[in-house]
């Protein structure tokens, strides 16, 4: 896989974990379900910690559940 790619993906999860450590979920759901779709076009090189994160934060999206870690 090129670095680059791996460098992107990298930072749109830290960017995406920030967001929901924040709750902007909540007040920005469009927002961050666009952030998501800007990671999941790469779903076929992400790793499963990545994959399982990504269905966390959708489910929190969808039933605007507050982000606790």
């Amino acid at each position: 896989m090129h670095v680059n790619l791996k460098e992107k993906i990298k930072e749109r999860m830290d960017h995406l974990q920030e967001c929901m450590e924040s709750n902007v979920h909540l007040e920005k759901p469009q927002e961050i379900l666009e952030l998501m779709s800007s990671i999941t076009k790469f779903w076929s090189v992400l790793s499963e910690e990545d994959r399982d994160y990504l269905h966390a934060a959708q489910y929190a999206v969808e039933e605007q559940h507050e982000w606790r870690v």
